[in-house]
C-alpha cells in the first residue's frame, strides 16, 4: 500500500515576492538527503542574499522521508527511491509515480492562484534536477522552462519513452538549462551530457554548461546564470510591476 504522501508532507517553504501579486512561479527541488530550508540557506550563503524577484514566487519543497536503497534502506528525505546512483540502473518507476502526484499538486496550486503553466519553471539540484526533468518532459510539457544542476536520467528513463510517444510532435517543449561540474565524482558530467544530448535528439532545446573545477555542488556563477535565465523566461508583466 502506498504511504500517504501529499502536499502537506512536503513542508512547502516559500519566499514570497515583494509585490502584492506574483505573475510567475519557480519550484526549486533540493538533492537527496537535503531539505528545502537547507537549500535556501545554501543559496543564501553562495549569493549573499536570497534568490528573489519582485514578481516571482520561489517555492522550496522538502522531499518526503522514506527508505532509500543506496543508503541501505535508511530513512532519508528523497524525492524517490532508486536501486543505485548509476545511469545504468533501472529507473524505479513505481517510486517515481508516487512523487508525481505531489508535483501535480504543486503545479495545480499555482495554476489555481492564476499562474499560467508557461509562467511556471521547475528545476533542481542532483536528484531534484532529475525530478525536474521528469516534471517538464514527462508530466507536463507546457511549463515555462526546466533547469537541472548536476543531474542525469537513467538509460531506461520513462522521460525518453514519453517524448518518443508524444501525441503532438512538433509542438514546443520547455526550454532546458543544465549545469554540471567537471570534477563531479558522484554524478559524472558524462552522465549529465549524455542525458542532455538524448533530450535534444527528442526535440528539447536548451544549453548544457560545464562548470570548471567544480565537484557535486552548486556554484555562485551557476545560480547567477539561473537567475538571469529565469528573468528571460518569466519577465515582469506591466500589471505586476508595482
Amino acid at each position: 500500500m502506498r504511504q500517504t504522501v501529499n502536499i502537506m508532507r512536503l513542508m512547502l517553504r516559500t519566499i514570497n515576492p515583494t509585490g502584492s501579486n506574483h505573475s510567475g512561479s519557480v519550484i526549486f527541488l533540493h538533492g537527496s538527503g537535503d531539505t528545502g530550508t537547507n537549500l535556501i540557506e545554501w543559496i543564501r550563503f553562495l549569493l549573499g542574499r536570497d534568490m528573489e524577484f519582485p514578481h516571482i514566487k520561489m517555492i522550496y519543497p522538502t522531499a518526503p522521508l522514506q527508505p532509500y536503497t543506496p543508503l541501505g534502506g535508511q530513512m532519508s528525505n528523497v524525492w524517490f527511491d532508486r536501486r543505485a546512483i548509476s545511469i545504468d540502473a533501472f529507473e524505479s518507476r513505481k517510486s517515481m509515480a508516487e512523487i508525481y502526484e505531489d508535483i501535480h499538486e504543486m503545479i495545480n496550486a499555482e495554476v489555481s492562484a492564476g499562474i499560467p503553466l508557461d509562467r511556471i519553471i521547475i528545476g533542481g539540484f542532483s536528484m531534484g534536477g532529475a525530478l525536474a526533468l521528469h516534471s517538464g518532459y514527462h508530466l507536463n510539457t507546457d511549463l515555462g522552462g526546466v533547469f537541472a544542476c548536476s543531474s542525469f536520467l537513467n538509460h531506461d528513463s520513462i522521460v525518453y519513452d514519453s517524448l518518443c510517444n508524444r501525441t503532438t510532435p512538433g509542438t514546443r517543449l520547455p526550454e532546458l538549462l543544465m549545469f554540471h561540474g567537471d570534477r563531479d565524482n558522484l554524478v559524472p558530467s558524462e552522465w549529465g551530457k549524455e542525458s542532455f544530448d538524448n533530450l535534444i535528439k527528442l526535440g528539447v532545446e536548451g544549453a548544457f554548461n560545464i562548470l570548471p573545477n567544480t565537484l557535486h555542488e552548486l556554484k555562485k556563477r551557476e545560480l547567477l546564470d539561473i537567475q538571469k535565465w529565469i528573468l528571460t523566461k518569466l519577465p515582469a508583466l506591466d500589471n505586476n510591476d508595482g
